[in-house]
């Protein structure tokens, strides 16, 4: 059974905020009965998929149950010798107490997953970047894993639409992969002052261009990072789900100095749509012909469930033809495989004259619009895999600045 209550104590204090009294505590009595927090016929409009965790394995630990509420004493619910709390405080402290141990909710309303204890010397802090075009906060994991004093690789990853750096750190488990392989981690927020439902906005032409706009926050941001900590330049790469991953698009083409290699998980090509109506088209079957990319190919691995109905799996082959479409004289091949227990799938390996892989491209079959092998822990997540996380950070290591950076 689905642990409804992260999501639906959400709700509940969106609804709140919004005014809708009644519907926050008709919200509230449905969580309590371990109901559905949407009535039958009742979908928000998201430009993205519902935060749901995909076909757990069949395996995995039963999800808590709402707790009950027990008066606390005989007079309970009776009398109210002190002040009484404002509805918004009330609803954040039953969420307190009938979310699974260790979930919370951040200011926002936003759920903020259980975060896994760091190892000894390690931190996942809060820091922020800004210039002309906003502001945007960050989180920065620095693993334990010094590798004796030598500088280290970076990864920039760009969470999807309604996520956080906290969830999507949750959900991609690239914490601990960095802490393997002694990488920083970087998690900038799209905030929902500038995208309702906190997506990148890969769709707006001045979101798409370097120099400018949300490109050169995030550009900003994986700078200071770089000035901040002992970061190799020659090492450092952007991924994203989504949103983000179309995000991440944009940002190797436009920084090609700045990024040395690209992962895209379930987004879209650099130039896919021009506002919101094409956005929307592009996800449904692809935004036609796309933009090559100028200069020599950024390195670039993808990845798309083929029964994503969020946004098509057409666009992942828009992205690898954007890739490969500067490379002369390339050439493809296919293998096929299946993640231990979990999902069947093929992989395309395209390859530069010189046999150099530049672009992989992950087909996952039956997968739907989900961060491959992902955690529970975190939405938008395919427990059944291929483990995306892994294979980008193989992929990225694989494939360092091949020619001079520019900081």
């Amino acid at each position: 059974m689905t642990n409804r209550v992260p999501s639906g104590m959400s709700e509940a204090l969106r609804l709140t905020k919004a005014g809708d009294l009644a519907g926050a505590t008709a919200l509230i009595q449905r969580l309590l009965r371990n109901e559905a927090p949407v009535p039958p016929g009742a979908t928000p409009t998201v430009i993205d998929a519902e935060p749901i965790t995909a076909n757990a394995p069949p395996d995995a630990a039963p999800p808590r149950r709402a707790a009950v509420f027990e008066p606390a004493g005989a007079f309970a619910g009776r009398f109210h010798p002190g002040p009484r709390a404002g509805l918004g405080e009330t609803l954040r402290g039953l969420a307190t107490r009938v979310m699974p141990a260790g979930v919370g909710l951040d200011m926002d309303g936003t759920v903020r997953p259980a975060a896994e204890p760091l190892p000894d010397g390690a931190s996942f802090t809060t820091a922020s970047y800004g210039n002309s075009a906003g502001t945007r906060s960050y989180k920065l994991y620095v693993p334990a894993n010094r590798r004796d004093g030598q500088p280290r690789p970076l990864v920039v990853m760009l969470h999807g639409c309604t996520q956080s750096p906290d969830d999507f750190a949750a959900g991609t488990r690239m914490n601990r992969l960095a802490e393997v392989h002694g990488c920083l981690v970087v998690y900038p927020a799209q905030p929902s002052s500038a995208n309702a439902q906190k997506c990148w906005n890969w769709f707006n032409p001045a979101d798409q261009r370097r120099g400018d706009g949300e490109p050169s926050l995030i550009a900003g941001i994986t700078r200071q990072v770089m000035r901040d900590h002992s970061i190799d330049a020659d090492r450092v790469f952007v991924a994203g789900l989504s949103a983000g991953g179309a995000a991440a698009v944009i940002m190797g083409a436009a920084y090609p100095d700045l990024y040395a290699a690209v992962g895209v998980h379930s987004g879209l090509p650099r130039g896919a749509a021009r506002d919101i109506p094409s956005a929307f088209a592009a996800m449904r079957q692809g935004g036609g012909p796309v933009e090559p990319q100028s200069g020599p190919p950024v390195p670039t691995i993808v990845f798309h469930g083929d029964r994503d109905t969020t946004v098509h799996p057409c666009n992942g082959d828009g992205v690898v033809a954007q890739t490969m479409a500067g490379a002369a004289g390339s050439r493809a091949a296919v293998e096929h495989g299946q993640a231990p227990g979990g999902r069947g799938y093929s992989r395309e390996l395209h390859t530069d004259a010189s046999g150099h892989v530049l672009c992989e491209r992950w087909t996952i079959q039956g997968a739907g619009h989900a961060w491959a092998g992902g955690s529970p822990a975190g939405s938008y997540t395919d427990p059944r895999g291929p483990d995306a996380s892994q294979e980008m950070l193989r992929f990225f290591l694989a494939n360092p600045r091949r020619g001079a950076s520019v900081p």
